[in-house]
């Protein structure tokens, strides 16, 4: 009976941070600083997004996408949105994005300090080079010997800089099926709320 228990559906695991989008303004107010839009009343996820989605400033839906995720989560979507995106990567970029996924299989410590450390000290600041810094900024110690840990909004900061780096690059014409397309992928994070 154990293994047809095992073959069972399991509900979506969560992606959200927080239960409502107020929650995640209040403890995470940094947030703000990057957004123009601010949620109204008791305004949902995904209403909100779609909001965002479709106001003056839809980049707006990429950077809150990357707050109201989960880290982990989040970095899984800004990555396969960048991959998706950029044609060829350099072979620093190549490396650093195996050592993303390596973490984002294992999120060992070691593979984030690992991670943090190449993507410190790339000689150019590209989107997969933000995603390695999130990586690095997902929580815990900054380093081995450093007990300081890192402010809850340093990891998505990144997150939100790699997508919009990577959809910046492309051209105009293709910009907006560009940016729906991220903000479709984002949509499916926001399914139970």
């Amino acid at each position: 009976m154990d293994d047809l228990n095992s073959e069972q559906t399991l509900p979506p695991a969560r992606a959200i941070r927080f239960d409502r989008v107020a929650d995640l303004f209040g403890r995470v107010p940094q947030i703000e600083e990057f957004m123009h839009e601010r949620p109204q009343g008791d305004e949902g996820y995904r209403g909100f997004l779609d909001r965002l989605r479709s106001s003056q400033t839809p980049e707006d839906a990429i950077t809150f996408t990357a707050f109201a995720i989960e880290p982990k989560v989040a970095i899984q979507w800004g990555l396969d949105c960048v991959l998706a995106i950029q044609g060829d990567l350099t072979p620093e970029e190549t490396m650093l994005v195996n050592w993303i996924a390596e973490w984002l299989e294992e999120p060992t410590t070691d593979a984030r300090w690992k991670t943090l450390q190449m993507a410190m000290f790339a000689q150019r600041r590209t989107a997969v080079v933000h995603l390695g810094m999130a990586v690095g900024w997902s929580g815990g110690p900054l380093a081995p010997n450093d007990l300081v840990t890192v402010p809850p909004w340093r990891a998505p900061r990144a997150i939100s800089a790699a997508v919009l780096r990577a959809v910046g690059q492309v051209q105009t014409e293709h910009r907006q099926a560009t940016l729906d397309h991220v903000l479709d992928r984002a949509a499916g994070l926001f399914r139970i709320h």
